[in-house]
């Protein structure tokens, strides 16, 4: 009666254990990131009454099960459901989860050099670093930039705690740099309808007062500071005999001017370009037409600012009739831009951090790194959405890019929610009731059956 007793206390204190686990979940229900764990029973070595015998073949007498007696219930373990949970969309940028595997990396707990979670809802502190849930969250901040302007971060490289506003390598990111301009492209059309005002290809007499068409562009020094300059172009001068042929030239005069008293245009300022009878740009004859002129602009020495070279790229150029318009148009686009600062920040879902300034420019400011495990349940919980690595999860070996090595891509704006399964728990809750309802009364039953027998010496 003793055995059964105590079997029923270890039921109690196993079922116990099971709710414990159910009312966690269900107080997590609502926890970002958060993952359900389950319970699960052994029952606790038996106790042997009779061993199993043999069949004889001499007596005739077949074998017999041993007579084993169980004594009791334990946990056997707390298994943690690693499934990925429903995405919640939020609204903020800086909000990130992980669609698949993968753990973003942090610094600044109590349980070793590096901590672990799926909560991505991030902040940005006083001093810029990012951060969540108050512990600094680690990624990369060096890359290199290709020729075409794209950029690759370095992400064989030990990950460090990210800071949006600074870091040794790419100084001040609150500010962006003013960039001089280096490139103007023209493109629009200019009427072949226009009336000539030279007297050969590349002679247009006296600067033309009545000019055909006249877009200015803004272009910006070394400092940042910007200047309107002036493109005007004149029809010049048609000659169908050019090159031995009777297809036919026809040229237009460009010149460069600025009406900012603080800039001057230096030499050359002015050229010709030529279309063919078909109304497209000669591109042969760079000598006497070339499409892609260079004009010098020097700020006043007031300004403190060295002369800067703008390239002007008019192989967008063509001369056409219009049937909407009576008159020729040209526009003109520039790079280069004056310094700004920081506004915002998005995070892509290679998890490339891209700050946006005031200029309208965007630039890298960091990449987050995520970590992959050989087996994400063996990571221990330490609270506040942490878990750290022991000896059954496998090490850390070093951040990866957010898609590879297993793990999943980001989605900003959004956050992880929990994976528990509230129906399920209301079930194993119930099942978990009536368990330890039954193992007390065999307790109470236990301790009926112990006061009859103390009663039969009465």
């Amino acid at each position: 009666m003793s055995t059964a007793m105590f079997a029923g206390v270890s039921g109690l204190k196993s079922q116990q254990t099971k709710l414990d686990v159910i009312g966690n979940n269900i107080a997590n229900i609502s926890t970002t990131g958060y993952k359900s764990q389950s319970v699960s029973f052994s029952d606790i070595l038996s106790q042997t009454l009779s061993s199993a015998t043999a069949p004889s073949t001499t007596s005739s007498r077949g074998g017999t099960n041993a007579i084993q007696v169980g004594l009791g219930v334990t946990v056997s373990s707390v298994s943690t459901n690693m499934d990925t949970g429903s995405t919640e969309t939020t609204g903020n940028d800086m909000d990130v989860s992980i669609g698949g595997d993968g753990f973003f990396i942090v610094q600044g707990g109590t349980t070793g050099n590096y901590q672990f979670t799926r909560a991505g809802n991030f902040g940005v502190d006083s001093n810029g670093n990012l951060t969540v849930n108050g512990l600094t969250v680690c990624g990369w901040q060096e890359y290199s930039t290709d020729t075409d302007g794209t950029y690759t971060y370095n992400t064989q490289k030990t990950v460090e705690p990210i800071n949006l506003f600074s870091d040794s390598i790419n100084g001040n990111k609150k500010v962006i740099a003013p960039a001089a301009t280096e490139t103007a492209t023209l493109s629009g059309t200019l009427l072949p309808t226009e009336d000539a005002q030279g007297t050969a290809l590349t002679t247009i007499g006296t600067s033309p007062t009545d000019t055909d068409s006249t877009t200015t562009m803004t272009v910006y020094d070394t400092q940042g500071n910007s200047y309107d300059v002036q493109v005007k172009l004149t029809k010049c001068y048609t000659d169908t005999t050019t090159g031995g042929t009777t297809s036919g030239y026809t040229s237009w005069y460009w010149e460069a001017a600025s009406s900012d008293s603080d800039l001057a245009v230096g030499t050359p300022a002015s050229g010709y370009i030529a279309f063919d009878s078909d109304g497209k740009l000669v591109t042969t004859d760079t000598t006497n037409f070339s499409t892609t002129p260079s004009i010098t602009l020097t700020p006043a020495s007031s300004i403190g600012a060295s002369a800067f070279t703008v390239a002007l790229d008019m192989s967008g150029l063509s001369s056409y009739t219009s049937t909407s318009s009576s008159s020729s148009s040209v526009t003109a686009t520039t790079d280069g831009y004056a310094s700004g600062e920081l506004q915002g920040v998005a995070i892509g879902t290679d998890g490339v951090i891209t700050g946006t300034y005031s200029n309208g420019q965007k630039q890298p400011l960091a990449m987050l790194a995520l970590a992959n495990f050989t087996n994400p349940e063996g990571l221990e919980k330490i609270g506040t959405n942490l878990y750290a690595t022991t000896v059954n999860s496998g090490s850390f070996t070093g951040g990866v890019a957010a898609g590879s090595s297993g793990t999943g891509t980001l989605s900003s704006g959004t956050l992880e929610g929990s994976n528990v399964d509230l129906a399920q728990e209301f079930s194993n809750m119930m099942i978990t009731q009536r368990a330890y309802q039954a193992n007390s009364k065999i307790i109470t039953t236990s301790d009926e059956m112990m006061e009859t027998l103390i009663n039969l010496k009465r």
